[in-house]
């Protein structure tokens, strides 16, 4: 009798193969082929069900709204703004970052406000013991008798759990420390990241739980696991922040439940984490008269809009190859521009060191910041000086034209709001032409005045 053939498949793709392989050919997806006892092209025949009256299908036009999907507020605003108005019944969010970020304090904020809430609130911790967590507890205030605790790494404990305690909000961290004995492998391992997500998500629909996961990230910045975890999901929300800074920002990456491109801005503190408003204030020096080599723009993070100052310094050097050194903004941009203001606006570069760096730790991605960038390296080279009442947006071509940018009306908007006087945008025609705008001239430096509107 032949032996019958073992087959291994990827748990990412289905890709089969004959043979055990550490690498998955299809995916390029690294440990994710396990043995499957079945041979392949074997298809098994499916019966079927006698269909209920009440699940048959009907015409769409026949369904009520009745049932529309409504947001509770969490108690954090902020949190809020990022999932369009709050947690929606039945909603299974997961929340990724790097290690150290936050996660879990943000979560327990949120855990503590909705019991304040009157909410039973059921949280798990997978990572830490008990002790650990009552203890951050204590130290952020997040004590209160309707938040239940529980450690526990077993997705069937975990599930009793939930029959025992009846919560409205099941806060899980973290998916990938969870295991269940229906599945093969170690806790976070793919086919064991699906079976626990899919479990929990489907209680979530059922009992129209609201199920909080917390997830780990991989080197490259994703969300570890397989990737079929984000599909399943309602929303999946990113903690970013740089552990040199206490600010903290929250994306929606995914929401079925509102608008994607919102962002919620908080800060750790000694005492937590706490939600930060108005951000104005945080990307902006305080400095008294104006000094060289800096320039204020008005980013958008999100549909936020915020103000972020640009510094530069540039100094003579005798090296064959200057420096250019950047943080917080994209040095390839900023070489880019240092072409143009050299060959468009006459300032000489090439023989000198340059300096770029954004206050407050943000980061500048968008192209919109271009113009404050050359500003500040043009005010630096020259020795000339913009007003802290000037704020500069726009984009830069290679032609030393100032192009328009997303979201200028709101950028304005806001400019005025915080008290900026002067606008220099691409009602410039170039480069030279936002220059001569935004120096404040000699004869009224010299008197300690502003630049007058335009």
């Amino acid at each position: 009798m032949a032996k019958p053939q073992v087959n291994y498949r990827c748990t990412e793709c289905g890709w089969t193969a004959a043979k055990w392989v550490g690498r998955c050919a299809e995916c390029q997806a690294w440990g994710t082929v396990v043995e499957n006892g079945g041979g392949t092209g074997i298809l098994r025949s499916l019966k079927p069900v006698q269909l209920a009256e009440s699940r048959a299908a009907r015409p769409i036009t026949a369904f009520t709204t009745t049932d529309a999907v409504t947001h509770w507020p969490s108690g954090i605003d902020e949190f809020d703004r990022v999932l369009g108005g709050g947690i929606v019944p039945g909603a299974a969010i997961l929340l990724s970052g790097e290690p150290g970020v936050g996660k879990s304090t943000l979560l327990l904020e949120v855990a503590s406000k909705a019991a304040a809430a009157k909410s039973r609130v059921l949280y798990v911790s997978a990572e830490e013991s008990v002790s650990q967590v009552h203890l951050r507890a204590e130290r952020t205030g997040a004590l209160h008798d309707n938040l239940y605790l529980a450690a526990e790494t077993d997705l069937a404990t975990i599930l009793a759990q939930i029959d025992a305690t009846d919560p409205q909000l099941v806060i899980v961290d973290s998916v990938q420390t969870v295991s269940s004995s229906l599945s093969d492998g170690l806790a976070g391992q793919p086919s064991q990241v699906r079976e626990v997500a899919s479990t929990l998500i489907r209680v979530a629909k059922e009992r129209n739980l609201p199920v909080l996961l917390v997830g780990h990230v991989t080197k490259d910045g994703s969300i570890a696991g397989p990737r079929l975890l984000e599909h399943l999901v309602d929303v999946v929300c990113q903690f970013e922040g740089d552990r040199q800074t206490a600010l903290r920002f929250v994306r929606a990456l995914k929401n079925r439940f509102g608008p994607t491109d919102e962002v919620g801005c908080f800060e750790m503190t000694g005492d937590g984490i706490a939600e930060v408003a108005d951000p104005s204030g945080l990307f902006l020096s305080r400095g008294g008269n104006p000094v060289s080599g800096t320039c204020i723009t008005i980013a958008m993070e999100g549909r936020r809009p915020l103000p972020v100052e640009v510094q530069a310094l540039v100094l003579p050097t005798s090296a064959p190859n200057p420096r250019r050194v950047t943080n917080g903004v994209d040095s390839s941009r900023v070489a880019m521009l240092l072409a143009v203001l050299e060959s468009r606006a006459g300032t000489k570069l090439s023989d000198k060191d340059v300096y770029v760096s954004t206050v407050g730790g943000v980061r500048l991605t968008e192209p919109g910041a271009d113009l404050a960038i050359a500003l500040a390296v043009a005010s630096a080279e020259k020795g000339e000086t913009i007003a802290h009442t000037t704020v500069a947006f726009g984009e830069i071509s290679l032609a030393g034209e100032i192009r328009p940018v997303s979201s200028s009306k709101q950028r304005a908007a806001e400019a005025a709001r915080l008290g900026f006087r002067t606008r220099v945008d691409d009602s410039a025609e170039d480069v030279r032409e936002a220059m001569d705008r935004a120096f404040i001239p000699t004869s009224d430096r010299d008197r300690g005045r502003d630049i007058p509107e335009f």
